[in-house]
């Protein structure tokens, strides 16, 4: 859904009430019934409605025949009710590295109630029960495609933009945080996002008199206009173990190491902890007084070609390079190559 436009200066309580629609006006119904021409919302009549009522009584003429008498007109507004829903939309645990800046949380908030209504929002970073403490440094409101866009989606400023949302509206909410550097592997940092009506909270019944939408009362609905829901930062710290050994073949069949000996370099690399590495790569230098093997190159015992093409190796003139690519955790990627002795 896309997000609805955010009102700026402090002044946003009146301005979305200048902002709101004209009251819905029914005509008068026959035989006392109600008439409440409203399409349906999630929480019921929108605020501002306006509800006439209005009775019929007949009666028989002395004479003969009928006669009828409309009473007055009874109207009703009816009142906003101020109702807030926030949920994570990331579907698990983020993966982090510790010292990650700008690490992004997702959480969609909608307006629950029934009437347009403003909501304060705060990000708390200090809520127990997790392994260390995000530090929680911006807020950010989607542009409306879904992604965190730096630099184009907007920095929430407290008292300056909050959301404005009509009945149903949702917007996508990014939190912003920086990891420790201290983070271990497999730890997991807690934040909460939490929004709160700006016309007002408490607990539900709890009544602001001419604040709602449409000049009727605001009313706090069942979530008490204040919600909030949690997500999770995961540390993901992989590790490269990256071992060297080399093997040598004489010209006597021995293993010598004399001139026109074949020293055979055998490169293994190994990711641990959690999550993945990307872009992983492998270079080796030929060291002096030897001159590379052609075509000695091998991945997993698979040759690969010295030039520069759309194969992983490559000789480079000075030495062997091997892309690897992205390894997760627990993989193990084995390179060799041939030099000779001069």
């Amino acid at each position: 859904m896309s997000k609805v436009g955010l009102m700026q200066g402090c002044g946003f309580t009146q301005a979305k009430r200048a902002s709101r629609t004209g009251l819905m006006t029914a005509g008068l119904c026959a035989a006392g019934a109600i008439c409440a021409a409203a399409p349906a919302h999630a929480a019921g009549t929108p605020a501002g409605t306006v509800i006439n009522n209005s009775a019929t009584a007949t009666y028989d003429l002395p004479g003969g025949g009928q006669d009828s008498v409309t009473s007055n007109v009874v109207s009703l507004t009816v009142d906003e009710l101020l109702d807030v829903s926030v949920a994570s939309t990331d579907g698990g645990d983020v993966s982090v590295a510790p010292a990650g800046i700008n690490q992004v949380l997702t959480f969609r908030v909608t307006n629950a109630g029934n009437g347009s209504e403003a909501f304060v929002l705060t990000a708390r970073d200090t809520v127990g029960g997790d392994d260390f403490d995000p530090s929680a440094t911006s807020l950010v409101i989607d542009d409306g495609n879904g992604v965190y866009d730096p630099g184009i989606d907007t920095v929430y400023v407290a008292g300056s933009n909050e959301p404005v949302l009509a009945p149903d509206g949702s917007v996508l909410v990014f939190v912003l945080s920086s990891i420790p550097a201290g983070a271990g592997n497999g730890q997991r940092g807690r934040v909460d996002l939490v929004a709160v009506a700006a016309t007002g909270s408490g607990a539900p019944g709890t009544t602001f008199a001419g604040q709602g939408e449409g000049g009727g009362n605001a009313v706090v609905g069942a979530t008490g206009a204040d919600a909030e829901d949690d997500g999770h930062y995961a540390v993901s710290a992989a590790t490269v173990a990256f071992v060297k050994s080399a093997t040598v073949a004489d010209p006597f069949g021995g293993a010598t190491q004399v001139p026109g000996a074949i020293i055979t370099y055998r490169l293994v690399a190994t990711v641990g902890g959690s999550g993945s590495l990307a872009n992983l790569r492998i270079d080796d230098a030929v060291p002096a007084g030897s001159t590379f093997e052609a075509g000695s190159i091998r991945l997993e015992g698979t040759p690969l070609t010295d030039a520069a093409d759309a194969d992983a190796g490559e000789y480079t003139g000075t030495g062997i390079a091997v892309r690897l690519g992205t390894v997760a955790a627990g993989g193990t990627r084995t390179v060799t190559f041939q030099v000779a002795i001069d």
